[in-house]
């Protein structure tokens, strides 16, 4: 028997002597104090305590010691020493032949590791995002010969690194995608609107529970009438009653078997773990998830940005817009596309309606509203910061002296780094609006910001608002932040740079130089502006904190002017 010193000295001590002798093999009242029970293994006294805890196996005394953190006795204060125990024959001095087996051994180990981990990194970063790239490439092609020369093509030499990372960047957003519509679909399942899922008069109830209760009591009713008026008789009661017993067992059953079914699911996933998933365990099995991997990925790249590119591009043709539309047209198309599905979806489940089908209708009522998730995170995320950002630079155009056809010829050199960088812009503006607003709350009475979201509510949930408020009203808060915020943008920039344009000529137009000459970017200098110079104010307390006094001293001046000081500021 071997064991580990537990000891602060790296060798192995010595027991103390006659406290590690095995006790005899017939003494069979003698119990392990941790245990108590006698066992297979053999019991041992490693310290000075006596009677019922005198004795221990080492199994039992290893795990005490790993869960007490101690190296002593807790009652007689001894401290516990352990040495290997050898066979017999053991030699003196270990062999040369097995000092070398025991080298090849370990190198074994090691390079098999090496081995399989040099396989994880090459599947995981070079396989897996080569073949979503080339796939993706191949899909949206749309050629018959393409596609004969698909593996010619998955396997060609030519762009390795380019193709790597423009895969890592679509495994990413499959990822994410995936991730965000199974997060998606337990909100719509459990918050979401019900009457999006379920028909009106569909016999099944939300569960198998109520439904028999109904029957219960309607059983209960119908015989306690029959009873009242003498027309059953006793037999029949205890029939039925015997048939409400059996529904009941039946239901029993029936959740029994439902339930073994989720622990089976969780214990498959709980023996899923990471090390398992990446390869990183030792094992090929990682062989099997790189190959769901990329099918998963190849079918999402078909189903949610092939099939919504072919749907508008194939509108846009029949209109006559496809050839005049010179920046974004695959965007474009993919965008107008999801529109339409929507639109598509929509209607058939409203024909499902009609034609009573539940599972159909239940079906596209998920798919409905994943998509007026996606398209309202869409124009929330992506759309509406845009137009800030451009409403913005076109407003701020006096302060460079600029004009709107230069902003037009640099969106037409560099369209996406263009659309970016006004995307950026409209992003960090509308992100400052939201702490303004907060700053606001801080100052301003309760309710009088009414009709603002309040980002710091605990039950402020915009997804699940999303899901269930209509698409209409969400418009009408899309056209009033829009007129909010381009009013804004309005009163606090354009109209001030014009008035210092009229009257105050020689201030502007502001051009920033470095030492060699070198005007910098406009665009670069909002950046700079909106980066730096404001997240450096406001996160300074005492900055915030002359934001709110000034706040709170215009709300005092112009109240009072309009008898509105009361309304505005709380009671003090």
């Amino acid at each position: 028997m071997g064991s580990v010193d537990n000891s602060s000295s790296n060798a192995p001590l010595n027991p103390v002597a006659g406290t590690s002798e095995m006790v005899d093999d017939g003494e069979t009242t003698d119990i392990c104090r941790v245990c108590r029970s006698a066992g297979d293994s053999a019991l041992y006294y490693p310290c000075l305590c006596t009677g019922s805890i005198k004795y221990v196996h080492q199994d039992c005394l290893l795990e005490w010691l790993k869960y007490s953190k101690k190296e002593v006795c807790e009652l007689c204060s001894h401290k516990y020493s352990f040495q290997p125990i050898y066979r017999s024959d053991m030699p003196q001095t270990l062999p040369l032949s097995e000092i070398i087996r025991g080298i090849l051994l370990n190198m074994g180990r090691i390079l098999r590791s090496w081995a399989i981990y040099t396989l994880v990194l090459v599947a995981w970063l070079g396989i897996v995002p080569i073949t979503a790239c080339r796939i993706y490439r191949i899909v949206f092609s749309a050629s018959l010969s393409s596609m004969l020369s698909l593996p010619f093509q998955l396997f060609s030499p030519d762009n390795l690194l380019v193709d790597c990372l423009k895969g890592c960047f679509i495994v990413s957003i499959f990822l994410c995608a995936f991730i965000s519509l199974v997060w998606l679909r337990e909100q719509i399942i459990h918050g979401g609107p019900q009457e999006w899922l379920n028909l009106e008069d569909v016999a099944r109830g939300a569960n198998a529970e109520n439904a028999l209760d109904d029957n219960v009591d309607a059983v209960v009713a119908e015989a306690r009438a029959e009873i009242a008026g003498n027309d059953i008789e006793e037999g029949e009661v205890e029939e039925r009653g015997d048939e409400v017993e059996q529904g009941q067992e039946d239901v029993a059953v029936q959740d029994q078997a439902d339930n073994d079914n989720w622990r089976e699911w969780e214990r498959v996933a709980d023996e899923l773990t990471w090390q398992r998933l990446l390869g990183l365990d030792g094992s090929l099995l990682f062989l099997e998830h790189v190959f769901w991997v990329i099918s998963l990925n190849t079918l999402f790249t078909v189903l949610f940005a092939f099939l919504p590119y072919q749907l508008g591009h194939f509108f846009l043709k029949t209109i006559g817009l496809a050839s005049r539309i010179a920046y974004f047209p695959t965007l474009t198309s993919v965008l107008l596309g999801y529109f339409i599905l929507s639109l598509i979806v929509r209607c058939l489940h409203v024909t499902a309606k009609i034609s009573r089908l539940a599972p159909m209708y239940r079906i596209l009522g998920m798919c409905y509203l994943v998509l007026k998730v996606f398209l309202l995170v869409l124009t929330e995320i992506g759309f509406f910061p845009i137009i800030c950002g451009w409403w913005l630079d076109i407003c701020s155009l006096p302060l460079f002296a600029s004009s709107l056809s230069r902003r037009i010829a640099s969106f037409m050199v560099s369209p996406t780094s263009s659309l970016f960088m006004h995307w950026l812009i409209g992003m960090v503006y509308v992100f400052y609006s939201a702490s303004f607003v907060l700053v606001l709350r801080e100052v301003l009475r309760p309710g009088v910001l009414w009709f603002l979201r309040n980002l710091n509510d605990p039950e402020f949930n915009p997804i699940q608002e999303m899901i269930e408020l209509p698409v209409i009203r969400h418009l009408r808060r899309l056209i009033a932040s829009t007129s909010i915020f381009f009013t804004t943008i309005l009163l606090l920039i354009y109209v001030p740079l014009c008035f210092i344009t009229r009257y105050i000529p020689s201030v502007l137009p502001f051009n920033l130089s470095l030492a060699a000459e070198t005007p910098v970017s406009e665009l670069s200098l909002e950046l700079l502006v909106l980066q730096v110079v404001l997240p450096a104010l406001l996160e300074q307390t005492h900055a915030r904190t002359i934001l709110k006094t000034v706040v709170r001293t215009w709300c005092c001046i112009f109240g009072r002017l309009l008898q509105l000081e009361h309304y505005l500021l709380p009671m003090e």
